[in-house]
């Protein structure tokens, strides 16, 4: 069944479900797409096993209270962040660049050199490794994907890994610092969630609390389909994120926008009771409201525009290919519900080269590759990308149009 048939996007119809993060009982509905692959980032080894992967549902549903956004159809017994979990960025090196920027600011921001460091979703450690490097500093990373012989870094033995996932039987967070990056649009109770990590700080106000995220406003705006994926049960912006962390007993110190605006980044301190100041960023509920309510006719009219496109490009003997075998490139072709349209997918991480992406069961290629494919066109699922995949794309000789999803 193709996405025109179980997509769906409606005005706003109340339905009985507790806002995951403010508690509040009721949460507005807003769009529908039914049977999504429940995983993008899973290593699917066959293209048989890519057409059969567990499917799930997308109901997102809004939250005139706080204005958080929730998935209300999102089963996490379904999820597996095992070793099979192919989630890093790291490869990219303008992504790279971002981290090591991030890392450095944090560590000048906040002095933490020669402190301790926890990490929430730490994923192959990258990150952490990171931030000890460049701070002298000793970490705990928990994340159930989590592959030791992947971890090369001289302050790997500073650094102590737990294959889990981080729940409130952990104890005492004992740090002076809890990072926690692209974890949280993961987990269904947030609310829950910032509690835990709140209750396990305890009276330690002097550990700072360091996350970052997608922002939702810019998904809600430009109708960034491939960015509204099964895994994502959880959508935040600034106004939701800062009245969430609010709400659970921290300061916020810094919200801002990050790489290219995509990324949420938030910075706050514990402390006794509510927080009260709100942040400059924070926007309205209100002002949110009006963003879900024009999304549906955004969405029409961008996936309306991708498929004819790529229909006839097809039709005129072009190929097309997406760079990114990740999250993004599983919701850009499920979303959309084609098939020939697209050749391959190609992606720099080489544990994905010769993989399927889950639903659609289109091959992952090196962009070596692309020699031997000749694509026409190259739909890089990150704006952010396309100066380096031209970079990579005139370096291999393979004269095709990049253009952003």
């Amino acid at each position: 069944m193709s996405a025109v048939d179980t997509a769906t996007v409606r005005p706003r119809v109340a339905v009985d479900y507790a806002c995951p993060s403010c508690r509040a009982t009721r949460m507005e509905l807003f769009h529908e797409h039914a049977g999504v692959p429940i995983h993008s980032c899973r290593l699917v080894q066959t293209r048989a096993e890519a057409l059969s992967f567990p499917r799930g549902d997308l109901r997102l549903a809004f939250c005139r209270s706080c204005g958080f956004i929730a998935n209300t159809a999102f089963d996490s017994a379904l999820q597996d962040y095992g070793v099979a979990y192919e989630e890093t960025q790291g490869f990219s090196p303008r992504f790279r660049e971002f981290a090591h920027e991030l890392a450095t600011r944090w560590i000048e921001r906040y002095d933490l050199r020669g402190k301790e460091l926890v990490e929430i979703g730490s994923g192959k450690g990258e990150f952490l490794a990171m931030m000890c490097e460049l701070g002298g500093n000793s970490g705990v990373g928990i994340d159930p994907a989590f592959v030791e012989e992947r971890l090369d870094s001289p302050a790997a033995e500073r650094i102590r890994f737990v294959k889990g996932l981080y729940d409130g039987g952990w104890g005492p967070l004992d740090a002076d610092a809890v990072i926690c990056r692209h974890t949280i649009e993961h987990i269904a109770p947030v609310g829950d969630f910032l509690a835990d990590i709140r209750r396990g700080i305890g009276d330690r106000h002097d550990t700072v609390v360091l996350f970052d995220l997608p922002d939702v406003v810019r998904v809600l705006r430009e109708a960034a389909f491939w960015d509204v994926y099964y895994e994502h049960c959880s959508y935040l912006s600034p106004g939701s994120l800062g009245r969430l962390f609010r709400r659970s007993g921290f300061e916020i110190l810094e919200l801002e926008l990050d790489y290219d605006d995509q990324y949420l980044v938030i910075e706050a301190w514990p402390i006794d009771g509510e927080g009260a100041a709100v942040h400059p960023l924070e926007e309205s509920v209100e002002t949110l409201a009006h963003d879900v309510d024009s999304f549906g006719e955004v969405l029409a009219a961008t996936t309306s525009r991708w498929r004819r496109e790529l229909a006839a490009l097809r039709s005129n003997g072009g190929r097309a290919v997406v760079w990114g075998a990740g999250s993004k490139a599983v919701a850009f072709l499920t979303t959309l519900g084609i098939a020939e349209e697209v050749h391959v997918a190609v992606d720099i991480n080489p544990f994905k080269q010769g993989m399927f992406i889950a639903g659609t069961g289109h091959e992952v290629v090196s962009p070596e590759q692309l020699t031997e494919v000749k694509p026409d066109l190259v739909i890089a699922m990150n704006a952010i990308y396309v100066n380096e995949i031209r970079e990579q794309l005139d370096a291999l000789g393979v004269a095709a149009t990049v253009v952003a999803a």
